[in-house]
């Protein structure tokens, strides 16, 4: 092969050496994969690396945590989701009060939506959230569970990149991308995430295949607590011949 330099392209059309462009395989730091070109989730289940690793590029609040899937030969798989009293739900003091599934066809994509943070009468947003997810992160008994959507998310099936953006006022506005692999991808990447409110989050579909969520929620479903920003992309136009016709 020759060797790289000035004349590695020399046998080329010099209009198409114009517009060549070389591909950047340099991986960026953890924080840079974070918050621009996505992370593999499991690499953000490793609780101990959350710091260590992700420091102020993690949203506050966003908890990712490991779930098993077991092989069962000549069956297909098991998974857990959660358990009430222990593990990573127990311990933030979460568990949804309703259950839904949600299944999105290959290649489609679900716009940025958000729920409304729920501020004490009296408090301002600014110095609340300052108080439940910088002063007191750990005082899981402050946060509003029964008055505000609290998301919790698994993935069945497919393989899904989820985008999260920090839109809470008064806290920085941090970017958390990353890619999550259903039950029937065994891997690292099998996880469950909890998303809170005032945290806009979108989800894309990976590869070829449908992909199937299941999620548990805080409070019960209202419509008027789901804000959306920027969902165009789940609007199918319809052709411009089409909508000629329909306008006669």
């Amino acid at each position: 092969m020759s060797d790289s330099g000035k004349d590695l392209w020399q046998g080329l059309d010099p209009a198409a050496q114009k517009l060549l462009k070389v591909r950047d395989y340099h991986a960026g730091s953890s924080q840079q994969r974070l918050s621009r070109t996505g992370i593999e989730a499991g690499e953000l289940a490793i609780a101990e690396r959350r710091k260590r690793d992700f420091g102020e590029a993690w949203i506050p609040g966003v908890d990712i945590f490991s779930r098993c899937v077991y092989s069962q030969r000549y069956r297909g798989t098991f998974a857990e989701f959660a358990r009430r009293d222990e593990g990573a739900l127990a311990q933030i003091g979460f568990w949804p009060v309703q259950w839904s599934t949600a299944r999105m066809f290959a290649r489609t994509a679900k716009g940025f939506h958000v729920h409304p943070p729920s501020v004490p009468t009296g408090e301002k947003a600014t110095d609340w959230f300052q108080k439940l997810f910088v002063d007191e992160p750990h005082n899981y008994s402050l946060r509003r569970y029964d008055r505000e959507q609290w998301d919790v998310i698994f993935f069945v099936q497919g393989v899904g990149e989820m985008i999260l953006r920090d839109i809470r006022a008064g806290l920085p506005s941090r970017t958390m991308r990353f890619f999550v692999d259903g039950d029937n991808h065994r891997s690292s990447n099998n996880v469950g995430v909890v998303i809170p409110p005032g945290v806009a989050h979108a989800i894309r579909v990976e590869g070829s295949e449908d992909m199937i969520m299941v999620y548990g929620t805080s409070t019960l479903f209202r419509p008027e607590f789901e804000g959306r920003i920027a969902s165009e992309i789940e609007t199918a136009e319809l052709p411009e011949s089409w909508q000629k016709f329909l306008s006669m």
